[in-house]
């Protein structure tokens, strides 16, 4: 489990097949052979290391749900250790599982994040997301014309877009995205108990609220 807090930037060294390398420094810190290490918010597993440096293999799954098959050797990546039990919280519950990839439409300050329709009901105002392994607070969910995506603002402070790969990325770039997992848990424990047709609707062939049946 994360927390959303970037320890270090790192960079992304090289991939051979599907064994990738990375530089490290804070993170190989108590770090050994299967530790786990969120890289731009997806956690992989520790498999090789040396000084300043260390691998991961990443599965055909992680290249197809995540942007991290798209690095280039000296792209910069958010690196984050699991959270200890007497560590502080400091952001968020992160589980390093990506649910899909975002595209970065607006740079910080002000930054906008495109994310897929079908996680718009995961963001709320004031919640927590995750973008390329940060924990955020939502600004604003506003839905996009043709109903496929969804944009997301937050007001990212200097000091945030410095020491993460927000404030190193161009308009355009593929962002990994983690919605709050706790609300996904809650709708799925939720979901037998709601109705069918959303509330204050009334289904096909029905009449008009009030007027009975």
């Amino acid at each position: 489990m994360f927390t959303g807090i970037v320890e270090e930037l790192g960079t992304f060294l090289s991939r051979h097949g599907e064994r990738s390398r990375f530089s490290g420094d804070v993170v190989l810190q108590g770090s050994g052979l299967g530790d786990s290490i969120a890289v731009n918010g997806c956690c992989l597993t520790l498999v090789e290391q040396g000084p300043g440096w260390w691998e991961a293999d990443l599965s055909p799954e992680t290249l197809a749900r995540t942007c991290l098959g798209a690095l280039e050797p000296g792209d910069v990546v958010n690196l984050e250790r699991p959270v200890q039990p007497h560590g502080r919280l400091g952001g968020h519950v992160v589980l390093g599982h990506v649910d899909a990839v975002g595209t970065l439409a607006v740079v910080p300050p002000d930054l906008a994040v495109h994310i897929p329709a079908e996680l718009s009901r995961y963001c709320v105002e004031k919640g927590s997301i995750t973008i390329d392994g940060v924990s955020l607070t939502i600004v604003a969910v506003t839905d996009l014309p043709g109903g496929e995506h969804t944009e997301v603002t937050f007001a990212i402070i200097p000091h945030t877009a410095a020491v993460t790969t927000l404030g190193h990325k161009a308009v355009g770039a593929p962002l990994n995205i983690e919605v709050d997992m706790l609300a996904k848990h809650v709708e799925k424990l939720l979901a037998p108990y709601l109705p069918t047709v959303a509330p204050n609707l009334p289904s096909a062939g029905s009449p008009p609220p009030g007027l009975g049946g």
